[in-house]
C-alpha cells in the first residue's frame, strides 16, 4: 500500500504528556469535591470562571429572565433545530421495541427498554458557547423518557448564557445549573449538599471535562469517552481545494488540539488544499485557534486508490468523516469505524453539529471502533425477563439446567433447578444429584 504523508501533526509522545497533566489536575479536583462538596465546587468555579453565586441552580425566574434576552430570530432558530433533532430522536426511539416471545411451550422471554432515571447533561460554554449541545443531550434524553434531567453550562461573562438556558429549558431540562468544567461534572456525578447525584453523565467538553468523565465512569454511566473534536475529509478530484480546506478548518477552530485530516487520491488536490488552508487562515477570524490546531494536529495523506483510503480511514476512526468522491455510497457501505458520515459535497459537518437532526456527541480517539455516538438509545437500558407458565416447561428446562449446573460444579445452582423438577414434574431427584435424562419420546 502506498501512503504518502504531505503533512503530519504533533508526535503521539507529546500528546501523551499533555494528557498526563490533565489527568493529574482532574484527579485532584474530583477528590476535593468528594471531600468538601459545595465548598469545593464554589472554590473551583471561582478559580476557573470567576463565578460563585449563592446557588448554582437557576430559579424559574432566572430562567425566564435569561430567555427574555434571546432575540425572536435566535429563538426561532433554536426551535427549528430542536424540531429536527426531536423528529430523528423520536424515529430512533420508535425503532426500539419491547419484546416478548414464547421460545418453548410455556416459556416466555422478553425485554423492556427502561430509561435511565437521572442524567447530567454538560454543555460547553467556554471559548464557544455550544447552544447545540443542549439540544443533543437534553432533548434526546427527554425523548427517551428520562424522568430527571440536570443540565449544566459554565457562565459566560459572569452570567448564564441566555441562548444555552433557552435551549436547555425548551429541550426539557428539569434542573439547570450555571456551572462549568470539572466542577460541573464532578458535582453532578458525586453529588454535594445541594446537588443530588445523577446516574449518568453525557455531553462533550474540553480535555478536562472528558478526563473527569473518564475518571467518574463506573460511579456513573457515561455516553462515551470523548476527546477533542476530529474531522476527516475523504476526497478525490471531483471536488476542489476550497471546499476541502473550508471543511478542515471548520472543525480545527474548535480548540488548539483538534485533529483535522485530508485523505485523498489526488496529489494535486492535496497540494492545492495545503495552499488554500494557508489562504483561509489569513482571513479566518478564529485563525488564532485554528492555525495552532492545524499546525500541531493537521494531516494530509495521499493514497493511490479508494481501497487504500478506506483502509486508512477505518484505521484512524475519526469522529467526523466528510466523504466527497465519485463513490460516496461505496464508503457508506464499507466504512465501519467512525463517529458520523457526511456524504457528498452538499452535506457538511457544521449542519450535523447544529441543525440537521443527527446527534453531534460522537466518539473520538478511535472509539468509533467499538461504539457509536450519543443517541436516544444511550438513555435506555434494555432489561430482560423470563416467565415460565406451565409445569411441563418448568420440569423440562429444570432438567437441562440441573445437569448443566453440575457440569460446572455448582451444586446450589443445580438445586434451584431440582426443586422445580420435584415439585412440578413429580420426579424424585436426590439432593445434589443431576436430574435424569429422559428420551424425547417419553
Amino acid at each position: 500500500m502506498t501512503v504518502t504523508h504531505l503533512k503530519r501533526g504533533k508526535p503521539e509522545a507529546e500528546r501523551a504528556d499533555d494528557d498526563a497533566k490533565v489527568r493529574a489536575t482532574v484527579e485532584t479536583a474530583l477528590a476535593d469535591i468528594e471531600a468538601r462538596g459545595d465548598a469545593a465546587v464554589r472554590d473551583l468555579s471561582q478559580s476557573f470562571d470567576g463565578y460563585a453565586p449563592d446557588s448554582f441552580r437557576l430559579t424559574a425566574s432566572e430562567i425566564d429572565a435569561a430567555m427574555q434576552k434571546v432575540s425572536d430570530r435566535d429563538m426561532a432558530d433554536i426551535r427549528f433545530a430542536q424540531d429536527q433533532i426531536r423528529s430523528f430522536a423520536e424515529a430512533q426511539r420508535a425503532s426500539m421495541t419491547d419484546i416478548e416471545v414464547e421460545t418453548l411451550p410455556g416459556v416466555f422471554l422478553g425485554h423492556r427498554n427502561i430509561p435511565v432515571q437521572s442524567v447530567g447533561c454538560y454543555v460547553p460554554g467556554g471559548k464557544f458557547p455550544m447552544v447545540a449541545s443542549a439540544h443533543m443531550s437534553v432533548l434526546t434524553a427527554a425523548v427517551a423518557g428520562v424522568p430527571r434531567i440536570v443540565a449544566s453550562a459554565p457562565p459566560v461573562k459572569g452570567a448564564p448564557h441566555p441562548a444555552i438556558v433557552a435551549a436547555m429549558h425548551l429541550g426539557g431540562a428539569h434542573e439547570i445549573l450555571c456551572l462549568g468544567g470539572i466542577q460541573a461534572v464532578g458535582a453532578m456525578a458525586i453529588g454535594t449538599q445541594t446537588i443530588e447525584p445523577v446516574h449518568m453523565l453525557v455531553g462533550p467538553g474540553n480535555a478536562f471535562v472528558a478526563e473527569a468523565k473518564r475518571q467518574l465512569y463506573g460511579r456513573v454511566g457515561i455516553d462515551l469517552f470523548a476527546g477533542p473534536t476530529e474531522t476527516m475529509v475523504i476526497a478525490d478530484d471531483t471536488v476542489d481545494a476550497e471546499l476541502c480546506a473550508t471543511d478542515l478548518l471548520g472543525q480545527a477552530e474548535h480548540g488548539y488540539n483538534s485533529p483535522a485530516c485530508l485523505l485523498t487520491t489526488s496529489r494535486k488536490l492535496a497540494e492545492a488544499t495545503l495552499a488554500e488552508v494557508d489562504r483561509i487562515l489569513e482571513i479566518l477570524p478564529t485563525a488564532e485557534t485554528a492555525s495552532v490546531s492545524w499546525r500541531d494536529y493537521g494531516d494530509v495523506i495521499v493514497c493511490d486508490t479508494h481501497d487504500e483510503m478506506l483502509q486508512v480511514a477505518n484505521d484512524m476512526a475519526y469522529e467526523h468523516v466528510q466523504v466527497m468522491t465519485d463513490r460516496d455510497d461505496w464508503y457508506l457501505d464499507h466504512m465501519h469505524s467512525y463517529g458520523a458520515l457526511f456524504l457528498g459535497p452538499r452535506t457538511n459537518v457544521a449542519n450535523g453539529d447544529k441543525v440537521i437532526g443527527t446527534n453531534h456527541t460522537l466518539p473520538t480517539k478511535k472509539a468509533g471502533r467499538y461504539t457509536g455516538g450519543l443517541w436516544v438509545g444511550k438513555f435506555l437500558k434494555t432489561h430482560s425477563y423470563q416467565r415460565v407458565t406451565t409445569d411441563a416447561a418448568a420440569t423440562l428446562v429444570g432438567e437441562y439446567g440441573s445437569r448443566l449446573c453440575l457440569l460446572e460444579g455448582f451444586v446450589g445452582h443445580a438445586e434451584q433447578c431440582n426443586i422445580r423438577v420435584r415439585r412440578y414434574g413429580g420426579i424424585n431427584v436426590p439432593y445434589g444429584a443431576a436430574a435424569p435424562y429422559r428420551e424425547a419420546a417419553e
